[in-house]
Order: C-alpha cells, then structure tokens, then sequence
C-alpha cells in the first residue's frame, strides 16, 4: 500500500480518519489527575493501523519490527537505569543490534556475492528486504543515542514506543523523525482546526508532486534510460537523467510532504524533509537542502563524534558518504554514488566555497545541477555494464542518433518540464508573499483569499490525481525501496 493508492486515499484514510476522530473524544473523557488530555485511545488507534498499512503486503515482516521495538525498549531502559560502564555497555548492545538486524536483512547477499566474486566460495542468502527497514532502524538509533545523551528520558511505555517507530506516515519512507522532535508529542498533543487544514493541503501538494508531475517523468526516464539504454543517443541520455531528476525531486518530496501533511493531521509536527534543493550554489549547498533528516542524521550521530571539524575532517567526510551511499541500497552503484559526493564535498572545503562571493550565482547553480544529475546517472543503475553504456552516450560515444522519440519527450510533454521547473524554485514563499502584498493590512482579506485559492487548488489536484491514477502502473515511490 502506498499513500498514492486509490485504496489509501478512499478506503484507508477515512477509516483511519473516522476511528481517529472517535479515540480524539474518547480520550476526551480520560482526563488525568492534572486535568490534561490522554492520548491513550488515539494512540492506539495510530499503531493499530500502523501495522495494518505495514502488514498489508508483507504481514512476516511485522514481527520483525516489533521484535525491534522490544529490543530497543530494553536498551533503553537499561541505559536509562544505568550509569557508567554498564550504561555503555546496554548503549553499545542496543546499537549493535540494530545494526545487525540492518546487516543481515539489507546487505548479507550483497557481501555473499562480493565474497564469490572474489573467489571466496559462500553461500548466498535469500533473503527479502522488508520495506522501510532502512527507515525505522535508524529512528531506532536516534532513539538510543537521544537517551543515551539523556536529550531525551526513557520511554516507559512499550506502546509509545511502538507508534513513535511504526508510525505510517513515515514508517517506510521517511522522513526520518529523530526520537526527541517528538517525544513529548506522544504523550501529550493538541490538534486543532488548522493543523488539519494545514496538514491535508500539506497532503494534496506531496500527492500532486507525485502523481501528477513524478509519475509522468518516470515513463520519460525509463524510455530512454531502461527500454533504450542500448541505442541511446546523447540527447537521449540527457533528456533521460533530466526527466529522472525531476522525477526523484518531486516523488521523494511529495512523500515526505504527505507524511509531515498526515503528521500535522494526527498534531505531530515532523520536521521539513526538502528546501528547494536544485536552487543549490554547490554540493555542499545541495545535500543541505536534499533529504535533511538524513543528512542531519549522519552529521549529528557519526561525522560530529568521529571529529567533525576537529580532527581527521577529510577521513570523517568520507566515511559519512560511504555509508550514506551504503544506506541507500546494497549495490556497487550507491557505494560509487556515495564517494562521487563525498569526493566532491571534500574538494569545495578547500576551493569553490573559499571562492564562492566571486563567483557569479548563477555559474554555481549550473555547477551544482551539472554534478547533481551526474550523480542521479549513478543513482539509477545498479547494473555498471548499463551504466557504462549510459555514460558513454551521455558524453558522445554513441553511433545512435536522436530520432523523433527525443523530440516527442520534449515537445509533447512541453507543460510538464514547465510546470517541474518552476516548483523547483520557491513558487509558494514568493506567490504568499505577493498575495500579502496585495491583501496590506486587511487581515480578513488576506485568510479569506488563502483560504480560497487553497480550496481551489486542493481540489483540482484531488480530481486531477484521481483521474490519473484509474489504471495506472507506475505509482511506487522510489525511496520505498530503501
């Protein structure tokens, strides 16, 4: 099930909705000694339904998240009863855990085959990759390391931690949402009229970034770069990396726009996943911009206590890349995806950002796009041999020629690269700050307005969407890989 699914947009959704409005007046009437309202019925209407979207199409799989849970409600309980050694110790068993139930379920085969490859003969395991473990391990990490740094207590209740893991809107794609953003929003939050208008706008903008503009790109890109990788022409191979930029650009931050909309609904506040990062100045500009909650992942939680800055800053660097090329998938590919950047960021510490005031802004925005959508060809192929072939058309070794098929792709999808361009930029900043421009002082000019045009265009994105998702094929997010 995926959040672009007619079956979650008009079947699971209103049930969740309904149930959820229920266990809200519900917990109404559950009032504490100190007056505040529980969460209790609506929280286990969260995790209930949690784990019927997980399950829906790989039910084994959710006994191995909750074993996770468990394990990482006993760590952190250890580490919070503890001090000294033996809080280390439980931190460190904690984290080993974690990393070993990612290592086996996620990268086993991988390093099977690399063994064999090498001539070191093994057996390779068959083993599936559960959906989203990638995700909610790594909220398990910042779990214990939040605790572990006492930012954030011990959660008593097996329950709580259960949602805050499993939660759907961002169980098998992310955002990654670090433990202490929400801790206290477990236990205690308030939704009002707003959240849920701010949070199902938020919803109808992520579902028309990906079903209306991500969808559309990925049959442009899997033209050229899939079905006709063999006799690929340049123009060919650049309209193909393009259309997959953009496709990746708006079906991950269209997920993430959901889940933080479906958040905000339930009165969680999950922090902003994407800035506009194709109106980067460099690489290092991008990837601040690009997958936050990953980046500051790996930034607060291994470059900063491997050194950081301090010492060892290139080795440090690298690292963080490898494994975030690593973590993005088991396949040679992400690993030289990973270093490209790595390499890259590297490299502008000690040129272009010592230089960057003298450059003028927009030879760096063609800069960083150039050395992004190279990397985006890396990204796409796990097969070398279909990435060689890939790249060498892209830089002119090719005896093809570009036929009719490039100009079609171009022309006949002419609206969509427009329209794509456009919201890769900060359309709606600017567009608010007008319409408060236009509205002055008259504050109930302003929401009326607002209002309206959010009506109006919630609207045409809900019928637009729905109108091309009636027998569609090609609706899976990407990162859902991951």
């Amino acid at each position: 099930m995926v959040f672009s699914d007619l079956f979650f947009l008009f079947v699971f959704i209103p049930a969740f909705a309904l149930c959820y409005l229920l266990s809200t007046l519900c917990d109404g009437k559950l009032l504490s000694s100190d007056t505040k309202k529980s969460t209790l019925s609506r929280n286990i209407t969260i995790v209930l339904f949690s784990l019927i979207f997980y399950g829906w199409g790989e039910p084994v799989y959710i006994f191995l998240m909750i074993l996770c849970v468990l394990l990482n409600y006993l760590s952190g309980l250890a580490i919070d009863r503890f001090d000294g050694v033996r809080r280390k110790r439980a931190f460190v068993l904690g984290l080993v855990a974690n990393i070993l139930i990612l290592g086996i379920f996620k990268y086993a085969g991988f390093f099977a085959s690399t063994l064999n490859s090498f001539g070191i003969p093994v057996p390779i395991p068959e083993i599936s990759l559960p959906i989203g473990i990638s995700f909610y391990i790594f909220q398990s990490i910042s779990y214990l390391v939040d605790v572990y740094r006492r930012e954030a207590a011990a959660q008593r209740h097996f329950g709580n931690l259960l949602l805050y893991i499993s939660m759907f809107p961002q169980l098998v794609a992310g955002p990654i949402v670090r433990y202490d953003t929400i801790a206290r929003e477990i236990g205690e939050r308030h939704t009002s009229a707003q959240d849920v208008a701010e949070g199902i706008f938020r919803f109808l903008i992520g579902l028309g970034k990906k079903v209306i503009i991500a969808n559309q790109f990925s049959e442009v890109a899997d033209q050229f770069l899939l079905d006709g990788v063999n006799n690929l022409s340049t123009p060919g191979a650049w309209l193909g990396i393009l259309a997959y930029t953009l496709q990746i650009y708006f079906d991950f931050s269209g997920y993430s726009d959901m889940a933080i909309g479906m958040g905000r609904c339930m009165g969680f506040h999950f922090n902003e996943n994407f800035n506009h990062p194709y109106c980067g100045t460099s690489i290092t500009d991008f990837w601040r911009r690009w997958h936050i909650s990953l980046g500051s992942f790996f930034r607060d939680y291994v470059y900063i206590p491997l050194g950081g800055n301090r010492r060892h800053q290139a080795m440090n660097l690298i690292v963080v890349w490898f494994l975030t090329g690593m973590w993005h998938g088991a396949s040679w590919n992400f690993i030289l995806w990973g270093l490209y950047f790595g390499l890259i960021v590297l490299v502008e510490k000690y040129t272009i950002l010592r230089i960057a005031d003298r450059i003028p802004r927009f030879v760096q925005h063609l800069y960083c796009l150039f050395f992004v959508v190279l990397g985006w060809g890396l990204f796409y192929y796990d097969d070398l041999g279909a990435m060689g072939k890939f790249f060498s058309s892209l830089f002119g070794n090719t005896e093809a020629v570009a036929d009719i098929s490039v100009q079609s792709a171009l022309w006949g999808n002419f609206w969509l690269w427009v329209v794509a361009i456009i919201f890769c930029m900060p359309v709606r900043q600017l567009f608010g700050q007008k319409l408060v421009k236009l509205c002055g002082d008259n504050s109930s000019l302003f929401a009326w307005t607002q209002l309206s045009l959010r009506v109006v265009v919630s609207l045409l994105i809900l019928v637009i969407s729905v109108a091309l998702l009636v027998g569609a094929t090609n609706n899976a997010f990407i990162y859902t890989r991951f």
